[in-house]
């Protein structure tokens, strides 16, 4: 920051999921109360307000940070409390919120979240009694290098970040490349809004995630890896420390591993709040110590990556698959899910629906049977109009589309994408042009810049919107924005841009009458 920071940051989340709960209610609270405006700090020094990107505690929306504190569920009267106990000095006394365990659907098909609320998470005896480290044992004792890229690839486990890619290709692609040292990463950059499964793995089972990336050392040669995570995510970051620390004094991580001849080690490193550093080769950017931008494909990370050398990366869900995949196997793993998408996935059931939080369904499952019989339907049992899946850069679709299978074929093929896994449900009382709006700001505020039509893209989308939004807007702004939206999805440098405008595009097509009427009145 150019300028001192208060004595005490207020972040409120600005995502859509807390925007729907009313965050921007107590973004006005808050400058009225402090006489102060977003960005400034107090005339006493102990308040600066700020906004922030998703906090990832969305089924507690809205919510606010203060300085490393995460409060959920907020309102007027809880933001007074809090105002005075740090006006006391007491705030450090709050407990920060970790995530509830209360995980929506049936235990018995959880395999990413089968030990989430049900072992502490800084134990690594209650991880053992699970079965923890079992599959490292016997992949590193019992199997080797290929056997283990074999059980993977046998398993069709694709990567859960949302680009799909077959996990067992990639691991082989670096094994069979002889460049040395190769290097292991796991993508914890996780800055999608209404996206919270990985923080929950994090927090819950960080075990899991440590011992799956020395098996996927093992398998491709590496012997160093790095787990990187958002910096607003402080006890995702304690946990994995921990988790790291006490791996290691039991030999499942360090020099000679269980007694054998291989070698791995993990390091942490921390996110500084760039929403693009979950984009693969902007991270690897930012592990190198440069700025985190894109970089251009190819070469690919599996043969060409961190430092120029081999890396594999996988995102935390990918990631919290192997262990279970190593011990049942492969066909033990293909029953779960269709033929073609093998395997369960964690979705964030957020919105408008009666119960929010954390669903692993088998890959397959209906969109509809998520909506209505896990989460309970529309609150007060009002209409459907909208369901965002897979995230801000994700599809959208209406009342009528959400009698399908969520299947990355099935999927694919009616031209849509689970994207992150979130599923944002909205009923008839939701303005879509107020959700394409703030989904608009998200994005302008996380262009890198990199590229002209992304970093102008975005600006001008979101002036537009604005414009539209207080009934200022023109009959060719509809135009403009098709035009805009499609010249960045064909020209934009990397996925951020190509996929920003997904929203505003779906919106145009589905809805139409919204736009026109906000045009006509």
């Amino acid at each position: 920051s150019p300028k001192p920071k208060g004595k005490y940051v207020l972040r409120i989340c600005s995502s859509t999921p807390c925007h729907m709960a009313g965050s921007e209610d107590l973004l006005d609270y808050l400058k009225d109360r402090l006489e102060i405006q977003e960005g400034e700090t107090s005339s006493d020094g102990f308040f600066t307000l700020e906004l922030t990107s998703c906090l990832g505690v969305c089924s507690v929306a809205p919510a606010m940070m203060v300085n490393d504190k995460v409060y959920g569920n907020l309102n007027i009267k809880k933001l007074d409390q809090i105002i005075n106990k740090c006006k006391r000095g007491k705030i450090e006394t709050e407990r920060l919120i970790g995530l509830r365990a209360d995980i929506l659907g049936n235990k018995e098909d959880r395999v990413v979240l089968e030990n989430c609320g049900i072992i502490n998470p800084e134990s690594i005896e209650d991880y053992k009694l699970k079965g923890g480290y079992t599959a490292l044992s016997k992949a590193i004792k019992e199997m080797t290098p290929q056997e283990v890229i074999n059980e993977v690839k046998n398993s069709k486990l694709v990567g859960r970040g949302g680009a799909a890619f077959p996990t067992g290709l990639k691991w082989e692609f670096s094994f069979q490349t002889t460049k040395k040292p190769k290097y292991i990463i796991c993508n914890a950059d996780e800055g999608e809004p209404g996206t919270f499964k990985d923080r929950l793995l994090l927090e819950n089972d960080p075990h899991k995630i440590v011992e799956a990336m020395v098996i996927a050392g093992y398998a491709i040669g590496a012997e160093y890896g790095y787990i990187y995570i958002r910096g607003e995510y402080n006890l995702s970051i304690d946990r994995m420390r921990q988790a790291i620390n006490k791996a290691r004094k039991r030999n499942y991580l360090g020099k000679n591993i269980l007694g054998t001849k291989f070698s791995f080690d993990i390091e942490i490193r921390e996110g500084a709040g760039a929403y693009i550093c979950g984009d693969e080769t902007a991270l690897m950017e930012s592990i190198e110590g440069k700025r985190g931008i894109p970089r251009s494909k190819p070469p690919y990370p599996p043969t060409s990556g961190l430092w120029g050398k081999p890396t594999v990366i996988n995102n935390v869900e990918t990631l919290a698959n192997i262990s279970s995949i190593i011990l049942k196997g492969a066909d033990w793993y293909n029953k779960i899910g269709f033929a073609e998408s093998t395997g369960t996935k964690v979705f964030t059931l957020l919105g408008d629906v009666k119960n929010q939080g954390a669903v692993e369904v088998p890959l397959g499952t209906n969109l509809k049977d998520i909506i209505y019989n896990i989460g309970g339907g529309i609150k007060e049992d009002k209409k459907l109009k909208m369901v965002q899946l897979g995230g801000p850069s994700g599809s959208c679709l209406t009342a009528t589309m959400i009698d399908i299978s969520l299947d990355y074929k099935v999927l694919s093929q009616a031209g849509l994408t689970l994207g992150s896994g979130v599923i944002l449900v909205l009923c008839v009382d939701r303005s879509i042009i107020d959700i394409v709006k703030n989904i608009a700001r998200f994005f302008q505020h996380e262009s890198c810049g990199k590229c002209t039509p992304c970093r102008e893209g975005t600006r001008h989308i979101y002036e537009i919107l604005d414009r539209i939004s207080l009934g200022k807007g023109k009959t060719e702004d509809i135009e403009i924005l098709k035009l805009l939206g499609e010249n960045m999805k064909d020209t934009s440098f990397c996925p951020l841009g190509q996929s920003a405008p997904n929203l505003l595009l779906d919106s145009l097509r589905l809805f139409p009458e919204e736009y026109n009427n906000f045009l006509k009145e």
